[in-house]
């Protein structure tokens, strides 16, 4: 035999307050004390109650609830941006509806998006690859509902939070080049992607400032797996001093295939990665990296969409700065062996030691 649901009037009884008291505080009202708010929640925990979000919806109330919009979250960036957003939604009182885009494109963005707006979510988060156009038609089909966009172009014209990825280019850059770096290879995420876009035209660019051109160019998948492949494709004859590395996931996979073929990290290849996901400082070595402040993302991106959903007004921010995090992989050049010099060295010590040898 099922029992019978715990309804708000059973919480108010326990509780010894009214009705409305009680949906006041599922509602998140100022008007009610703390003191009451805190015995209304013990209630709750006491009888177990869960809310009935479909009510309050077909009801025409707000569902405290935001949609995210992602990316594969087997990838390390994505799924720890989700588990921030999760955390920061959950502070302010809202609960998060993921959606995964199965495919790059903009059909399986829009699937995903219409799947967030059939559950009714208050406001929409897109931690999704789009152009200016794409992002523009997507915002234009979630209504009245905000969206805020996390993989777009500086210049997209809709709301944005997002860190500067000509920053984190340049501090990668500026890094080898101070150590004395000059042949940098490049390891790109796929550059139908914003981020990735943007990654490699900056490093191009600041490259191009220090008169360089990249050593080489590998167009990477975010996967450990590409990050193996393109280094796999350098060996042996076409090595560069340094690899500039578009996620630290792909770093990864980089460094493996430097182990296995002999070659030291950072004495012979310096190796700068990209995000600072959690795992990056527990490489062999430790990787070097631009650091994105994934935590404070998730808490800007929520409350700049909470603050758009309440009708609250806030200032349009800046991109968020990235940080350069020195750990393991990178040194400067080690100057390279002149072998005909060396040859000329023990031509010498070895005439010096004839002539050291005593005569019969």
């Amino acid at each position: 035999m099922i029992s019978r649901s715990v309804t708000l009037d059973d919480v108010a009884k326990l509780a010894g307050v009214s009705y409305q008291t009680v949906s006041r505080v599922l509602n998140h009202s100022d008007q009610v004390s703390a003191a009451t708010r805190e015995k209304v929640r013990a209630a709750m925990a006491q009888l177990n109650y869960v809310p009935n979000r479909v009510a309050q919806q077909l009801a025409g109330k707000a569902s405290r609830s935001i949609g995210l919009a992602t990316t594969d979250l087997m990838l390390q960036a994505p799924a720890q941006i989700a588990s921030a957003i999760q955390h920061r939604a959950a502070a302010l009182g809202y609960q998060l509806v993921i959606a995964m885009a199965d495919k790059p494109g903009f059909s399986a963005a829009q699937a995903a998006v219409n799947e967030l707006l059939a559950q009714r979510v208050d406001g929409l988060l897109l931690n999704l690859p789009l152009p200016n156009e794409e992002a523009q038609a997507l915002a234009q089909i979630s209504g009245q509902r905000p969206c805020l966009f996390m993989d777009v172009a500086s210049d997209a014209a809709v709301s944005h939070c997002q860190f500067s990825a000509s920053q984190g280019a340049r501090q990668g850059v500026e890094h080898l080049h101070a150590l004395g770096h000059r042949r940098i290879a490049l390891i790109t995420g796929p550059l139908d992607a914003v981020s990735a876009m943007q990654r490699f035209q900056a490093w191009q660019q600041v490259l191009a400032e220090y008169g360089l051109q990249p050593h080489a160019v590998y167009q990477g998948d975010w996967s450990a797996q590409s990050g193996y492949q393109a280094v796999t494709s350098l060996l042996p004859d076409n090595l560069p001093t340094a690899l500039l590395v578009a996620n630290d996931q792909m770093a990864l996979g980089a460094m493996r295939a430097l182990h296995q073929h002999g070659i030291a990290i950072p004495g012979q290849v310096s190796v700068v990665g990209y995000d600072d996901t959690a795992e990056s400082a527990w490489y062999q070595p430790p990787l070097t990296t631009i650091r994105q402040d994934i935590r404070l993302l998730g808490e800007q991106s929520v409350d700049r969409l909470v603050a758009a959903i309440q009708r609250q007004t806030q200032q349009a921010t800046a991109p968020l700065a990235t940080e350069l995090v020195i750990r393991e992989t990178t040194t400067s050049v080690q100057p390279a062996a002149d072998i005909q010099q060396i040859a000329r060295q023990l031509t010498t010590l070895a005439q010096q030691l004839r002539q050291l040898k005593p005569q019969p």
